[in-house]
């Protein structure tokens, strides 16, 4: 490997496809630089007190939230966000950071165990340097979802943010410096994915936390496992949405072009099959469709805006291909599903149905906003269709029995998440993560700052 080769990164405006701003990247010899810093800041920011941290966390939430519109303006230009959706994730991000900075003494406090005689208590403690691998979807949010509780539990952290977005990854590191965070407790390095094993196997790296797809999530566990490193995976999605037959049509229909269209179906957690009870199927793939095309295509700057461009080109059209390909299999097209004459990277919101086994939109991933009906015939029948895909990561139930809704949501459905009449999303309250292909480990909440902790026993006997 050169360790001396300097990566370039080149933005695109997905919505005209045009080149943006140029970034010139780290090498990997720097990268190992930056790393072993931040390693070596970690030494004194571990002993820093809590309240100090918590200081430093709600500045950063200040940071945000006064260079919001610069930093909606970076996601719109680097991955197309909607300018409506962009102030709601920055806003996201300072509120974690508050949320945090509030409970992390809670979380982190010593745990006391009656032992009958010696004194013993359970004991919260940093581990080191936490590398993040971080995609573009959310380039902010998922970045702080790691970061306030990492830094809080006393660890410093490197990002290796997705190539796609190097301002915004630039503009993180810019946050925790302006809000005063010591010199190398948070670094962005600019560096291609194939580096990241480099770093990720140096002795100044602790542990790892991913979020991007499954084939990414199997690179890093591999390599995290072969030097024995601790690491957390949020993966891909195919969230189901059980729709039963006592629904009321009309909100289930809206729940679920909420659960399909959020960031321009490209989340994880997007709900992107909805298994409906036959009874209901014509009447909600009526209902479904006509809330699709209320989200029109336009120009992402514009608050009025409900869906902007999708990442990429070759995203856009991954995406068509899906969808032609379980179309010639049979599926049914309900609306949209039409390659728009526009330069960049479009897609209008599109509704399938009569979607079997075999389709793309039935048994892949599909990062866009691409929804798909499957017909049950009973509820053991759409209980059986959730649960039948690799992936685990959210799930929902829409019904008007909420104690139907709850049971199944909490005893059946094999999700991280399960929400009953309201789409998945993720929350500083509570744990965010799934199951089977969708990866493992939590982020949110006190299980996600416990993940990057030695969690320590500690026994004195008198």
């Amino acid at each position: 490997m050169d360790l001396q080769s300097k990566p370039t990164f080149q933005s695109v405006d997905p919505a005209t496809a045009t080149p943006g701003r140029n970034y010139p990247g780290h090498t990997p010899q720097e990268a190992l630089g930056i790393a072993r810093k931040s390693r070596t800041a970690f030494e004194a920011w571990r002993r820093t007190d809590i309240t100090r941290r918590a200081a430093l966390m709600k500045k950063a939430a200040d940071v945000l939230r006064s260079r919001q519109d610069e930093f909606c303006r970076l996601m719109t230009e680097e991955m197309g966000k909607t300018l409506t959706e962009g102030r709601a994730e920055i806003e996201k991000c300072a509120a974690n950071c508050e949320f945090f900075a509030e409970h992390a003494a809670t979380y982190l406090a010593d745990r006391p165990v009656d032992m009958g005689g010696p004194k013993a208590k359970v004991a919260f403690r940093p581990l080191g340097t936490v590398l993040a691998v971080m995609p573009w979807n959310f380039p902010f949010w998922q970045v702080f979802r790691f970061a306030a509780p990492t830094l809080m539990a006393g660890n410093t952290a490197v990002l290796k943010h997705a190539s796609s977005v190097p301002g915004c990854a630039l503009a993180i590191e810019e946050v925790f410096c302006d809000a005063g965070f010591p010199a190398d407790v948070f670094r962005t390095l600019l560096i291609a994915s194939r580096d990241v094993r480099l770093v990720l196997e140096d002795p100044s790296i602790a542990a790892v936390s991913l979020t991007g797809s499954v084939d990414a999530g199997r690179q890093v566990a591999a390599q995290a496992g072969g030097v024995l490193k601790k690491c957390v995976l949020e993966l891909g999605g195919s969230d189901p949405y059980l729709v039963l037959e006592d629904a009321d049509v009309e909100l289930a229909a809206q729940i679920a072009a909420s659960a399909r269209m959020v960031n321009a179906g490209q989340s994880c957690i997007a709900g992107k099959r909805f298994v409906v009870a036959a009874e209901i199927c014509k009447a909600f793939e009526d209902a479904l469709a006509k809330a699709m095309t209320g989200f029109e295509m336009g120009d992402p700057s514009l608050a009025e805006t409900k869906l902007g461009p999708l990442q990429s080109l070759q995203a856009r059209d991954h995406i068509h291909h899906q969808v032609s390909r379980s179309i010639a299999m049979g599926a049914r097209l309900l609306t949209g599903g039409v390659l728009p004459k526009r330069s960049g990277a479009w897609y209008p919101a599109t509704v399938l149905t009569d979607v079997r086994p075999g389709m793309p939109v039935h048994d892949e991933e599909v990062f866009g906003p691409v929804a798909a009906i499957i017909e049950a015939l009973n509820e053991a029948e759409a209980i059986r269709i959730a649960n039948d895909s690799p992936f685990g990561l959210g799930s929902g139930v829409i019904t008007s029995d909420l104690a139907r809704g709850e049971r199944i949501a909490m005893e059946e459905l094999e999700a991280g998440m399960s929400f009953v009449n309201q789409n998945v999303r993720s929350d500083s309250r509570l744990p965010f993560g799934g199951v089977k292909h969708s990866g493992y480990g939590r982020e949110c909440a006190d299980f996600g700052i416990h993940e990057f902790v030695n969690v320590k026993t500690v026994l004195v006997n008198s």
